[in-house]
């Protein structure tokens, strides 16, 4: 595949799902990003936000199995994994709503932490271990989560260790009123919007494996690796502001997500290697949620996204040796 078809699928894939969601076009093209990184994406904003359709939305478009879960708090870990039944007098495995592609964990905030680790294994090595017994989960395997930050009576907050496995995660921003006004008009009415499959799995598969072989220069992981440990407060290159309000700096996966991210950067640009700008670019979806922020943040209002700008400023764009 070459990187015009990559741009040209992108490009198709966008205009399909801008049939359905109306702007959000930082939104969609993080959720993309990690797609074609084949890796898992948080999304958090209010409800009402089109969250769950545009996700469902993008499970039509990329023509891939589809399974959605809805977190409760009565949800146990065999209504997401599957369980081992009495068949005949043999036991035969039944497959629960992660054996998909595309596995919509729909306010994953809501179930207890029991049932939330049930997807560790899942997201990380993409199997799942159940009676001693492993099954394969099928490729190309994604998790999109979404969760509510300000309805916390009833939730559970995600561990760090799951959030980590999270490649990127996203904010979805409330609409500007003209981007309510057309969305008005596209939903009270009496005409249906049908969006067209424009990928499939393989295809899928390939493109990760397209964005994968883009190179990047030795210099630019220095970057990455520099930024992430940047967010650590005992690193001597973090900026004051993260030495005040970060307890706990980004895993070794922020760095992964970054270089990922920025490889798709540069595919859609038509770079044949990966630039700075593609590294800045995706900083924030991959750090923001690794971040583990000590109470002074909270209480001065600061977001994890105004740590990472003071983590770019602090670091600005590298020169090759």
């Amino acid at each position: 595949m070459t990187p015009e078809e990559f741009a040209d699928r992108y490009t198709r894939i966008l205009d399909e799902i801008a049939k359905v969601i109306v702007g959000q076009r930082e939104l969609v093209a993080t959720t993309l990003r990690g797609v074609f990184c084949e890796g898992h994406v948080l999304l958090e904003g209010v409800p009402g936000l089109g969250k769950t359709t545009l996700l469902e939305t993008l499970g039509r478009v990329l023509s891939v199995e589809f399974g959605r879960i809805q977190f409760t708090p009565d949800l146990m870990p065999a209504d997401i994994l599957g369980t081992n039944m009495l068949v005949d007098g043999r036991f035969e495995f039944h497959r629960g709503p992660v054996f998909a592609n595309l596995v919509l964990a729909d306010e994953i905030n809501r179930a207890t932490p029991k049932t939330q680790s049930a997807l560790l294994e899942a997201m990380q090595e993409r199997k799942v271990t159940l009676g001693g017994a492993t099954h394969p989960l099928p490729r190309p395997f994604f998790v999109m989560a979404t969760q509510n930050p300000i309805e916390m009576e009833g939730t559970y907050p995600l561990p760090e260790a799951q959030l980590d496995r999270f490649l990127f995660k996203a904010l979805v921003p409330s609409p500007s009123v003209a981007e309510l006004v057309e969305i008005l008009d596209k939903t009270t009415g009496t005409t249906e919007t049908v969006v067209e499959p424009v990928v499939d799995g393989p295809t899928l598969q390939a493109m990760a494996s397209e964005a994968r072989a883009v190179p990047i220069a030795t210099h630019l992981l220095a970057y990455a690796s520099r930024l992430v440990a940047a967010t650590h407060p005992d690193d001597p290159g973090a900026p004051p502001e993260v030495r005040k309000y970060v307890r706990y700096g980004s895993s070794p996966r922020g760095a992964q997500a970054i270089v990922l991210g920025a490889k798709v950067e540069a595919l859609l640009a038509g770079r044949p290697n990966v630039a700075t700008e593609d590294v800045r670019a995706v900083a924030h979806a991959s750090l923001r949620h690794r971040l583990v922020l000590g109470y002074e943040a909270l209480a001065d209002g600061v977001a994890p996204d105004e740590l990472v700008d003071a983590v770019l400023a602090a670091h600005p764009a590298p020169t090759a040796d």
